[in-house]
């Protein structure tokens, strides 16, 4: 516990400075929107039904059979209505990530809180992130900071490398197992009210992925009006709410959805046609 109090002085001496004050709103032309919205409290339908474990990997980083334990990155789009809020866990080998809060300054970032929670297996840091006074809409950019968080655990953590999609990329080692992209794939819609619904992505994780599946879902006109984003090991799991014309998917555009989504996670791995 003394190892994770000096963590919490060093964050908070690093977080001292205020934020940045709030610019005068842009031109978001070009930029999946990604805005926040009340949640019915209405009971949620399954239109889909595949195996799938909703992305709520916020807690702790599991161990594997050789102890080092899988690094889980969370991005929450949800949690704060002026804010992207980052989660990290590796076991109890994280530090406290200066550098990491260095590399997201700069991207020309805001980090304006940032706290360190540890037991005695898991160590686990959040920030709190805006960009010109506001939360992070620009996929692009969420992808950047997914990637050099990723980038900054595999050069200070090395041994995350083969736990790590991403090892194979920028890591010194490559993860010696690889994912199956059929059996790791799987995506499902539900109802979430009336206004929206709730699309689950679980699959094999790449550079790349999240601006991928932002633009599949964009061009099939469908809306992202926010997001859930979890790297845990070698997979990804995302979780979208989305809408069309201001209402939840029906069942056939929900499966049109979800087929033209399966089609390019198994692209790379097939040339015949997947439905």
């Amino acid at each position: 516990m003394a190892l994770a109090a000096s963590h919490h002085r060093l964050l908070l001496l690093l977080l001292a400075a205020p934020a940045a004050a709030a610019a005068a709103s842009g031109s978001s032309r070009g930029l999946v929107r990604l805005r926040a919205s009340p949640s019915p409290l209405a009971t949620a339908r399954r239109i889909c039904c595949q195996s799938i474990k909703a992305a709520n990997v916020l807690g702790a980083s599991p161990t594997s059979d050789e102890g080092v334990p899988v690094p889980v990155v969370h991005i929450d789009q949800d949690s704060d209505s002026g804010a992207t809020i980052v989660q990290l866990s590796f076991g109890d080998r994280l530090g406290a990530l200066l550098d990491t809060m260095k590399a997201l300054k700069d991207l020309g970032l805001d980090v304006t809180k940032g706290n360190v929670t540890a037991d005695s297996a898991v160590t686990e840091t959040k920030f709190h992130i805006m960009q010109l006074g506001r939360k992070v809409e620009d996929p692009d950019m969420l992808e950047r900071i997914r990637l050099t968080i990723i980038n900054n655990l595999l050069q200070y953590h090395p041994e995350s490398s083969e736990k790590l999609a991403m090892g194979e990329f920028f890591g010194v080692k490559p993860p010696e197992k690889k994912v199956d992209i059929d059996i790791a794939t799987h995506v499902l819609v539900e109802d979430d009210g009336p206004e929206r619904s709730i699309l689950y992505i679980e699959t094999a994780d790449r550079p790349g992925l999240l601006v991928e599946m932002i633009k599949i879902i964009a061009d099939t006109n469908i809306d992202v009006e926010s997001a859930e984003i979890d790297t845990e090991g070698l997979v990804a799991k995302d979780k979208f709410h989305v809408s069309y014309r201001g209402a939840k998917l029906d069942s056939s555009l929900s499966q049109v959805l979800i087929n033209t989504l399966r089609y390019y996670f198994r692209r790379p791995e097939t040339e015949e046609d997947s439905y």
